[in-house]
């Protein structure tokens, strides 16, 4: 059964007339007739009672015909789907973003729902190790993180941006007007630190842990923005990656002064999957933004 045959059948139906079918379908009236009697071949009845006088439904053309309308009816909005899928007037977009990452997302999230209202978007704040798990099971498109220290096999990473780890502080702090803050320098300070599991503390912690340098810990906090805020108020410092500061102001990012210090921002995807047009043009959008052109090789 073709859509075509189902096409031809219900237009037979609504003119009662194989002539008039045919003209409106523009086929010949032979092609018709061929086309109608091998569907009821594979249906095993006949749809049409035909005389001289005039064409019916059958018993079996009766019951098919709300059907093959119905068929008819969403094999065009398959079509029409597929359509706006291709020119992103519809879908749905799953982003997995890690805290440290999410200050520069605002303008590619603002500018993509202007040129795309069509397609919703779910983005999911967590750590790397839950979105990494979320990407594995496709739950989300793709992840926006720095690169794991760890990699496995099936997730690709594909570099947006070079980042540096850096001690963020209020304007007024002491360490705000230095080029660099050692680790050492850093211990006679009080730190409001991001939650154990975050990526940037998983950098810090293991850079410390081999410099076996102390620190004074007073807070941890899993919530990136309300971190900056304690910070932007108070003579505490912080760790996080430099672009963490992405439109935060009264607060001042000073190069933590540490081997292997780049954080590397990356775009990752499962290795050898479908990528989503939606999907392709965030990240494009993302790509040209003023915050990551910004910071395109700023570590060198």
């Amino acid at each position: 059964m073709e859509l075509r045959q189902l096409k031809y059948f219900v237009k037979v139906a609504e003119t009662l007339n194989f002539s008039e079918a045919s003209r409106a379908l523009f086929i010949t009236q032979s092609t018709l007739s061929q086309q109608i009697k091998q569907l009821e071949q594979e249906l095993g009845s006949p749809l049409f009672q035909r005389d001289s006088h005039r064409v019916c439904l059958t018993e079996a053309g009766s019951e098919l015909l709300p059907y093959a309308v119905r068929t008819l009816h969403d094999s065009q909005l398959c079509l029409d789907r597929m359509n706006d899928l291709r020119e992103l007037l519809a879908g749905t977009l799953n982003i997995g973003v890690t805290y440290s990452f999410s200050p520069i997302l605002t303008e590619t999230i603002i500018d993509f729902m202007k040129l795309y209202p069509g397609v919703k978007l779910n983005i999911f704040y967590k750590p790397v190790s839950e979105l990494m798990g979320m990407l594995t099971e496709r739950e989300v498109d793709f992840v926006l993180a720095f690169r794991p220290r760890l990699s496995t096999d099936e997730i690709e990473s594909h570099v947006l941006f070079q980042n540096y780890l850096a001690v963020i502080v209020n304007s007024s702090h002491p360490l705000a007007s230095r080029q660099k803050v050692t680790l050492d320098e850093l211990s006679y300070y009080d730190l409001a630190l991001p939650s154990r599991g975050l990526q940037a503390r998983n950098y810090f912690d293991a850079v410390s842990s081999a410099r076996g340098v102390s620190m004074k810990v007073k807070i941890e906090l899993n919530e990136v923005n309300i971190l900056l805020k304690l910070i932007s108020g108070s003579r505490l410092a912080t760790v996080l990656a430099e672009a963490t500061i992405h439109n935060v102001k009264d607060v001042k990012a000073v190069p933590l002064d540490v081997p292997s210090n780049e954080m590397t921002g990356c775009v990752h995807t499962l290795r050898d999957s479908y990528r989503k047009r939606s999907m392709r043009e965030f990240v494009r959008m993302l790509s040209e933004s003023a915050a990551i052109r910004e910071r395109v090789n700023a570590w060198l």
